[in-house]
């Protein structure tokens, strides 16, 4: 008996903020974090989001995308419309999902379960979440290179070749010096994990305030030391024809496969949005113009680099600024130090936004009792550290590789969630009943999985999974390569009309015959579940009776906020 109530007080302890009197079920689904944003933390307005796509455009993977088309023979325009088409489908995909966040205020893994069912959502939610730990040590990884150019910059002594390797003598892809600076870097980030998500837009105000600037001046001290913008501008296409039209779609498609995790969990952030609207114009039109803009500037710069060196153009911005620690004085390491920074704090954002609270808020749907946003972020760090992330960027493994080819499947998740709200449902959803597990509610479906959304999630992979063998390195038909070619398009589409076809002829229930999106206010969800007792039950079938129907969409209208 005390050693039961021993447990019973550990528990508590270990539990996370919840409201009082809930069912095991409901706290199984359900906390803090979880439940619809109330309005007194829905601080994000339109400029926050311009901020914060600012903020986030300005990374490393962002720096170099267009060096793989230009390398694949594309010429720099060519290569730079890319970017252009590509992060502007990207950032329609984003409001898109990022309104469904904007409007009812719930994350993704709530939204998730009004399409893949109460249970059926945590297969998803765990890809993501598993996605976004790897990622995020990946991401720290590249954030202390920056950190070593900093202290490099101060101490010139602190060079991976002339500090004894030690424990790192026999270990490929790291050195005692990387290693001390990727754990600086980890270290450091972690008092940025402990803020809630409705303050963390601070630190995006203040990145897209510093960052950029310090890329425009990497920008002209780069053409400055050239005396001019170098070859790449003036390289024409190496390719034409078929191969040239190929290779500009590969290189859409691998811009937008880039924004594949933020496509999917935009509703994590545009939840905490005061209207729909402060998340509609804002992300539409700044993602492609800063993705373009800081794109544009790792054209230039690598150019520049090819005639300050005489050598094949620097396509990372680290490895160059390494080579001007080298061949400068105080003065030039300085102007190291500075840019170096604001890559570090480009890192930190970016880890931030698309890895820890994303890895956050999906653990937290996984076990919502003992797990918030903050103490899954916490766990998401923890993990990137003990990967060893330096084993995944060396040249020899290839797991990078899969994990880029992989995250076009997420196309899959993103057709069905767009497909069941904006085709299916029409904007209509019952939040109160995204937090319930009665087997007669609307969202419960099969055992709480929603079959039809699995039939579409699968069909949607299995269209790119013999691509996907073969940008691995496998032997394919060459169709399968035109497919995966436009790898997202396809999986979305598949996905999303499978699914729309499914739901035609096996109706489910809690959708509208028109477009209606109703803004649920949910404070206080033990009233709103005890309000449900008499509610109308629902099951797996069809409803037929239309006035039912009717008297509950009516009945919605009357009770909540109109959006």
């Amino acid at each position: 008996m005390a050693l039961k109530k021993r447990t019973g007080r550990l528990v508590e302890k270990l539990a996370v903020e919840a409201e009082p009197g809930l069912t095991t079920a409901q706290l199984m689904l359900t906390n803090h974090d979880l439940k619809p944003v109330e309005p007194a933390r829905r601080q994000w307005g339109p400029w926050n989001f311009v901020a914060f796509w600012v903020a986030d455009s300005f990374n490393i993977n962002t720096w170099m995308i267009s060096s793989s088309m230009v390398v694949g023979g594309l010429s720099w325009w060519q290569s730079w419309l890319c970017v252009w088409i590509g992060y502007s489908i990207s950032a329609c995909f984003v409001c898109l999902t990022g309104r469904i966040g904007a409007t009812y205020h719930i994350g993704f893994p709530v939204v998730a379960r009004s399409s893949f069912g109460i249970w059926g959502s945590l297969w998803p939610v765990f890809n993501r979440a598993a996605m976004a730990c790897v990622w995020y040590g990946v991401q720290a990884y590249i954030g202390g290179h920056c950190v070593y150019l900093m202290i490099r910059s101060i101490w010139k002594s602190w060079d991976r070749e002339t500090i004894s390797p030690g424990t790192f003598e026999n270990t490929e892809g790291t050195s005692t010096a990387d290693f001390v600076s990727f754990f600086l870097f980890w270290l450091l980030s972690l008092p940025a994990i402990w803020f809630p998500v409705h303050q963390i837009r601070h630190l995006f105000t203040v990145k897209s305030y510093f960052v950029p600037v310090a890329g425009i001046a990497f920008l002209i001290w780069a053409v400055v030391r050239a005396g001019g913008v170098g070859p790449i501008v003036r390289q024409p296409a190496k390719i034409h024809g078929s191969e040239l039209a190929w290779e500009f779609v590969k290189g859409i498609m691998s811009s937008i496969a880039n924004f594949a995790t933020l496509i999917v969990n935009d509703p994590d952030f545009t939840r905490f949005a005061g209207k729909p609207r402060d998340a509609l114009w804002s992300q539409l039109f700044t993602i492609p113009l800063g993705f373009a803009l800081t794109s544009f500037i790792g054209i230039i710069v690598s150019s520049a680099s090819a005639v300050i060196y005489n050598d094949d153009p620097i396509w990372d911005p680290l490895d160059l600024l390494e080579r001007f620690i080298d061949d400068g004085g105080s003065g030039q390491r300085f102007g190291v130090f500075v840019i170096a920074l604001a890559f570090a704090l480009a890192q930190l954002g970016t880890n931030i936004a698309a890895n820890s609270v994303s890895a956050g808020t999906d653990m937290s749907a996984l076990l919502p009792r003992f797990i918030n946003i903050r103490r899954g972020g916490y766990i998401c760090a923890a993990v990137g550290l003990a990967m060893c992330p330096w084993t995944l960027l060396t040249s020899s493994n290839k797991f990078t590789t899969y994990l880029s080819a992989y995250s076009v499947f997420l196309s899959s998740i993103a057709g069905v969630m767009i497909s069941d709200y904006y085709f299916v449902r029409r904007g209509y959803l019952e939040i109160k009943e995204l937090y319930d597990a009665r087997k007669t509610g609307p969202y419960f479906f099969t055992f709480g999985v929603h079959w039809r959304a699995y039939v579409a999630y699968i069909a949607g992979i299995v269209i790119n999974v013999v691509g996907f063998a073969g940008a691995i390195g496998r032997e394919v038909p060459i169709g399968a390569t035109y497919i995966f070619n436009v790898n997202f398009f396809a999986g979305f589409g598949v996905s999303s009309g499978v699914y729309w076809a499914l739901c035609k002829f096996f109706p489910i229930p809690a959708v509208s015959e028109r477009w209606m999106e109703v803004g649920d206010e949910v404070d206080d969800l033990r009233v709103a579940y005890n309000n449900q007792s008499g509610s109308q039950e629902f099951d797996d079938e069809p409803r037929d009776d239309k006035k039912a129907y009717e008297v509950d969409s009516q009945n919605a209208q009357n009770d909540s906020k109109r959006v």
